[in-house]
Parts: C-alpha cells; sequence; structure tokens
C-alpha cells in the first residue's frame, strides 16, 4: 500500500473501523452490524472469549472421557476387596471409582463443616 486513498473514516479501511474520521464524526459500525450500547468491541470479545471457554470445556470433556474409557479397559480384572465383615470379589475399576467418590465426599463434607466453622465465628 502506497498511501493512495481515504485512510479514515470510510467503510472501505479496515483500519478505521470504530474510530473518528478526520472531521471529527462519530465513529461508525461496520456494514452488517446491529448498533449497541456498549463500547466498540466489547460484544466481540465477550462472544469470542465464551466460544473458546466452551471450546476449552468441550476439549477437556473429551480427553476426561478418553482418559476414563482407558482407565476402565486397563483395570478390568477382579480383585478380592476386604471389607469390615466379609470379602468381595469385585472388578478393580469399580473398587477404584468407589474409592475415589468416598475420598471426593469426606473432601466435600470437611470443607463444608471448615467453611461452617468460620460463618459461626464472625
Amino acid at each position: 500500500m502506497t498511501g493512495a486513498g481515504p485512510t479514515s473514516g470510510t467503510s472501505g479501511d479496515p483500519l478505521s473501523v470504530g474510530l473518528p474520521d478526520a472531521a471529527g464524526a462519530p465513529p461508525t459500525a461496520p456494514p452488517g452490524s446491529a448498533p449497541s450500547s456498549s463500547p466498540a468491541g466489547t460484544g466481540r470479545t465477550r462472544r469470542t472469549g465464551r466460544t473458546i471457554g466452551r471450546s476449552l470445556a468441550l476439549g477437556l470433556l473429551l480427553f476426561v472421557t478418553v482418559v476414563l474409557v482407558l482407565f476402565v479397559v486397563f483395570n478390568g480384572q477382579s480383585v478380592q476387596i476386604s471389607l469390615v465383615f466379609t470379602d468381595v470379589e469385585a472388578p478393580l475399576v469399580l473398587a477404584l471409582l468407589i474409592a475415589a467418590v468416598l475420598g471426593a465426599l469426606v473432601g466435600w463434607l470437611s470443607s463444608l463443616v471448615l467453611r461452617t466453622r468460620r460463618r459461626h465465628r464472625t
């Protein structure tokens, strides 16, 4: 580009979108966009952020699903589980998942108790 042509305020110049023209006129919206009450670019950034967040969540969900399927496939053998009053034979993956759920439950309940204690102190 050699600089021949308009440099501000026209819809043909991609660098002038959202900027006032040389005469001080208010900024013009790009063709095909609806006017909004938010500052220029805020809506686009918010939509892009949501799209990135959804894509990241979908990718993370896909990754966790694949890891979980592999976990189940590689831990399919049966094991002897010794409970307090009896012995049970169950798939290893079931024993590991039950232990993980019980551990998460204990962690959640302990955080709930600590949060309640902090609220009553103040």
